[in-house]
């Protein structure tokens, strides 16, 4: 190998090798900033709905059986689209085992539906009947039409509404129905029903609604029943909003060296971010340079 030319080939090898220091340095850097972990599995939103729902205790004659009616007529819930139009529930076990009907209407639906933006549950009830064990012939409560819906849309407020319309009539009474409080209806040998109408509420993500909400006392002596007591929930809906979208990332600053105290002198050299770059690359320069000019004088020698 001819002397002279080794330090030329060791200058060309050691200009090539802090090229790629100083390129790479900050290619590898954005690299590593723009690196993130994705999460594809983002959660979904919520919803339901129901026509009917009671948490009622019957009580025998006797007084030493008690009958839990645990009924919810239409019952639907969401992620996956659902809806259900059921007209009628029954309960056996009153009235000698015979089939005992809870509800009747001409309408009852339950719909409760989840996409990637919206959530919402919906019902509607027209020209229902609601009984209870004890009273075959006479209603609980009657009602024309109710409505309520429940809407969570990904980023935006929740609604929540719920709507009576026509004529509601308790234990035979025609009753009117107040927004301000509740209404009680008494019935001398029959018992006590207090109505709370249209009652709704909104979080952040969530909304609920539901068009009338009872509360029972009878004492109807009848069928072997003695006495009736709980609650009793109409057209009930809720939803919780999906998660709203992911606003764009803002762009990445410049990043610079952290933890490590300035040299001195830094300032006024100018140095920056390319600093740490421009010192490595010297420094294989001269390490290069260096190995050249050994090799040179052993040839020489």
């Amino acid at each position: 190998m001819n002397a002279n030319n080794l330090p030329m080939s060791a200058r060309r090898c050691a200009v090539t090798a802090a090229t790629v220091v100083l390129v790479a340095g900050p290619t590898a850097l954005a690299g590593a900033g723009s690196a993130h972990a994705t999460d594809d599995t983002a959660q979904q939103g919520r919803a339901s709905a129901v026509v009917l729902r009671t948490g009622l205790d019957v009580s025998l004659l006797n007084k030493t059986v008690n009958v839990p009616l645990a009924v919810s007529l239409n019952e639907v819930q969401a992620p996956q689209s659902a809806e259900k139009t059921a007209l009628t529930a029954r309960l056996d076990g009153v009235d000698g085992g015979q089939p005992f009907t809870v509800l009747g209407a001409e309408v009852a639906t339950a719909r409760a539906t989840v996409s990637s933006a919206k959530a919402e549950g919906y019902t509607n009830l027209a020209h229902a009947k609601v009984h209870v064990p004890g009273l075959p012939l006479l209603s609980l409560i009657e009602v024309e039409s109710v409505t309520s819906k429940a809407t969570c849309e990904a980023g935006k407020k929740p609604v929540a509404t719920s709507n009576l319309l026509g004529a509601v009539t308790v234990l035979g009474k025609k009753v009117t129905l107040s927004a301000g409080g509740p209404t009680v209806v008494n019935v001398p040998g029959v018992g006590e029903v207090r109505l709370d109408l249209s009652k709704t509420q909104t979080t952040s993500r969530t909304a609920a609604a539901s068009a009338l909400e009872l509360k029972v006392s009878i004492n109807p002596l009848k069928l072997n029943v003695a006495e009736v007591e709980g609650t009793l929930t109409l057209a009930g809906v809720t939803c919780e909003a999906p998660p709203a979208p992911a606003s764009p990332e803002a762009p990445v600053a410049d990043v610079k060296p952290q933890g490590a105290p300035a040299e001195a002198g830094l300032a006024e050299t100018g140095g920056g971010s390319m600093t740490p770059y421009v010192v490595g690359g010297a420094v294989v320069l001269l390490a290069v340079g260096g190995g050249a000019v050994v090799m040179g004088r052993r040839s020489r020698g």
